[in-house]
């Protein structure tokens, strides 16, 4: 049921997309350079949660919701390179290797951008969250091209790049979106003994990543275990 409704949205926005599609075919636009022009989205989503960690103020998750909206925008440079390159005939090996290098690239500067923030804004764990999403998501690719470098289809799992990019960037654009309306300095435990543990609008951002966190790892070891029944001893 999962992989039908996926299906559909993909063939849904395909869909959309075709117009922007017949467009870049006629002004003469390759599928590499819509890969790049993906790849410098990310790095100015990367540079936006690093504008925020150090000039925003805790609370104000502006920077955080400009973040996602521009990695979500981003996203859709990642299907157009592969819908360009499919309608026009433009598909090649190195197009593949291209576009498979840049998305590593691009979810490197993601992270790497989300983390600067929640460390320079004081959520520590939500860093470590967003640290270990990172291993997650490098490791659920990269045991998949190992994998077809041995012979092997290994696209199985549950997080795999569409849905840790729609993920991270809509929780993150939601984030910023509902943080003028969401409680703040919220006392969650609070006693004699210890300081109070306050929480604010961060949980619509460090909760998704969380999820993404747990859920790629998990990703990861089941294509592990599939490549494993796979291959002989």
């Amino acid at each position: 049921m999962t992989e039908l409704m996926k299906e559909r949205a993909q063939h849904l926005i395909y869909r959309l997309l075709d117009p922007a599609v017949r467009g870049l075919l006629a002004l003469g636009v390759t599928p590499n350079q819509v890969t790049l022009a993906g790849f410098g989205i990310n790095v100015l989503a990367a540079g936006i949660f690093l504008l925020g960690g150090e000039t925003g103020e805790r609370g104000d998750f502006t920077y955080v919701g400009w973040g996602g909206a521009t990695i979500l925008f981003a996203g859709l440079f990642d299907m157009l390179d592969g819908r360009l390159a499919r309608v026009g005939g433009l598909s090649s090996k190195y197009g593949a290797l291209f576009d498979s290098v840049l998305d590593r690239y691009s979810e490197l500067f993601m992270f790497f951008g989300i983390s600067w923030y929640l460390v320079s804004q004081d959520y520590l764990l939500s860093s470590l969250m967003a640290f270990l999403a990172l291993i997650g998501s490098m490791m659920v690719s990269y045991i998949r091209a190992r994998a077809e470098g041995l012979g092997i289809s290994c696209a199985v799992g549950l997080m795999q790049r569409p849905e840790r990019i729609v993920l991270v960037g809509g929780s993150a654009l939601l984030c910023g979106w509902l943080a003028p309306y969401f409680p703040t300095n919220w006392v969650l435990v609070s006693s004699a003994f210890r300081e109070p543990f306050v929480v604010d609008a961060s949980l619509l951002f460090s909760i998704p990543l969380t999820v993404v966190a747990i859920l790629s790892n998990y990703t990861a070891v089941t294509r592990l275990h599939h490549c494993r029944l796979q291959l002989p001893d």
